[in-house]
């Protein structure tokens, strides 16, 4: 669906009591009466957000928001890098450690981003997205050098652990960011931006390619009798070494080039008014925009729903940010109204089962294709890379596609994109059972990976989208870390 600001007319001058109701998602890309529409737990906070997503429209796309785009994106990339790395490189450092128990690097990276999603998500929503957006990917990336260094398999473990705990949280806060900052005719560069996973694949499928080739173990030492060590099989840890100095060199950048101010509708939700105000105008006279919104204005609107001493919502927060209710508060929010709750449970259902059913895919279908007769394999490990990497890359134009996608009004928005992908993506499914040889593994793969993009594309969009901004760290982190639980299962399920 297109994405919209509704009802542009001005809040500023009606009386609290007749402000009129609008979501509590902020409005984004939603049509009048469509999923969240009219729903309303706290009409001043929404007419407040109404007046401020104006500012945003007013202001427009700037050099400021695109910076966010590139290197929020990259966020994605690290998530995307971290995941396929460890699951390269497991192999490789297996012949040198001979752990006992092989999936367990892939279960220590599940339960790192899983904790990650958990834990900046929620203190997203506690502390802002300006300290949890400029930390994780810093220490995400201290870690994975780190890794490269490792003496044995558990050490290896704790830092592919750790490493995905900084990188788990940014599809949480990438996506939240530059939501918040971005005009709503330019709601499809959220879906676009997906693209930047896609890249990630495909910088940890070159890194593998040029290192792992020519500086690993010819083998498993029990088979070969070649012993593996460090003079023999660093390609492993030049792959971490070389994500890690790029992941180093990226969050440097977010610190010092975006310089992150604290998001206007957080702020909003604190009851801050004037520093949101302060915020946006600071944007439009650096960019030479027009901002017409002052904390007159704001003020105008009312006071939120039981307004607290420290300024915030009783809507948003507990009566302390450091009070074990503040978790229980953000998960009400989520389920506030019966349309919001069904919306909420949907979405991590999603999250739920696309985070069992690909982890098993790649596992499985491989196996199933051996005992049909499939001639897989063979190949020297350069023709293999080779593959790995395009198929990769082949995810990279899915989000562009599901952006235009969204964009046009033949497919139904954000959520007939999500249908067309998934139907897509299952027709290639089957489709892959008959493959017969290493060619027609390679091109299914790719199909594959670009069709799954477009689903994944959009609904990493989408979630964000439809969530109320007071909540929407925990509610998207809550998504992605279902998806890391379904991730950990399908490993267990593997071994089993």
């Amino acid at each position: 669906m297109a994405a919209v600001s509704e009802d542009k007319q001005p809040y500023a001058t009606a009386p609290a009591t007749s402000i009129p109701s609008h979501d509590a998602s902020d409005e984004i890309s939603m049509r009048k009466g469509d999923l969240l529409g009219q729903e309303s737990t706290d009409p001043v906070l929404n007419a407040k957000m109404h007046l401020v997503n104006n500012a945003i429209d007013e202001i427009g796309m700037t050099p400021y928001t695109w910076r966010l785009f590139c290197l929020n994106g990259f966020g994605y990339a690290v998530d995307s890098q971290i995941l396929l790395i460890q699951s390269i490189i497991a192999t490789y450092a297996a012949y040198e450690f001979q752990p006992s128990f092989g999936n367990s690097m892939t279960i220590a990276a599940y339960v790192g981003m899983l904790v990650g999603a958990l834990f900046w998500g929620l203190s997203a929503d506690v502390i802002g997205r300006k300290y949890a957006f400029n930390i994780s990917l810093l220490l995400s990336s201290v870690f994975c050098i780190v890794a490269g260094a490792s003496p044995n398999w558990v050490v290896l473990g704790l830092f592919v652990c750790l490493a995905s705990f900084g990188s788990g949280g940014n599809l949480v806060l990438d996506t939240a960011v530059f939501l918040e900052y971005l005009p709503s005719n330019k709601q499809w560069l959220l879906t676009l931006m997906a693209a930047w996973w896609g890249l990630g694949q495909l910088i940890a499928g070159l890194f593998a390619w040029a290192f792992l080739p020519n500086y690993s173990c010819p083998g498993d030492p029990t088979e070969t009798g070649i012993e593996c060590g460090w003079s023999n099989n660093a390609g492993w840890r030049y792959v971490w070494f070389a994500n890690g100095a790029l992941v180093f060199v990226m969050s440097i950048l977010r610190i010092t080039i975006i310089r992150l101010k604290e998001t206007p509708k957080f702020l909003l939700g604190e009851g801050k008014d004037a520093e949101v105000v302060e915020v946006l105008r600071f944007i439009a006279n650096k960019y030479h925009r027009p901002c017409s919104l002052t904390v007159e204005k704001l003020e105008e609107c009312g006071i939120t729903n039981d307004t607290p001493n420290r300024r915030g919502s009783l809507s948003a927060h507990a009566g302390s940010k450091w009070s074990p209710v503040e978790v229980w508060i953000h998960l009400r929010g989520l389920f506030a109204t019966k349309k919001m709750g069904l919306s909420t449970t949907l979405i991590w259902f999603s999250w739920l089962l696309i985070g069992l059913a690909y982890p098993l895919y790649n596992v499985f279908l491989p196996q199933y294709l051996r005992t049909r007769g499939a001639q897989l394999g063979g190949l020297s490990e350069y023709e293999q890379w080779r593959n790995y990497a395009i198929a990769n890359a082949c995810g990279i134009p899915s989000p562009i596609v599901a952006g235009l996608m969204c964009r046009s009004g033949w497919f139904w928005g954000r959520r007939g994109t999500m249908i067309i992908g998934t139907l897509l993506t299952m027709a290639f499914f089957f489709a892959y059972t008959q493959v017969k040889n290493n060619a027609q593994n390679a091109g299914f793969t790719s199909a594959i990976n670009f069709c799954l993009n477009i689903y994944y594309g959009t609904l990493y969009a989408y979630t964000p989208e439809v969530l109320p901004s007071a909540h929407r760290g925990t509610g998207n982190g809550i998504s992605i870390a279902l998806n890391r639980v379904m991730g950990i299962l399908s490993a267990v399920i593997a071994t089993s």
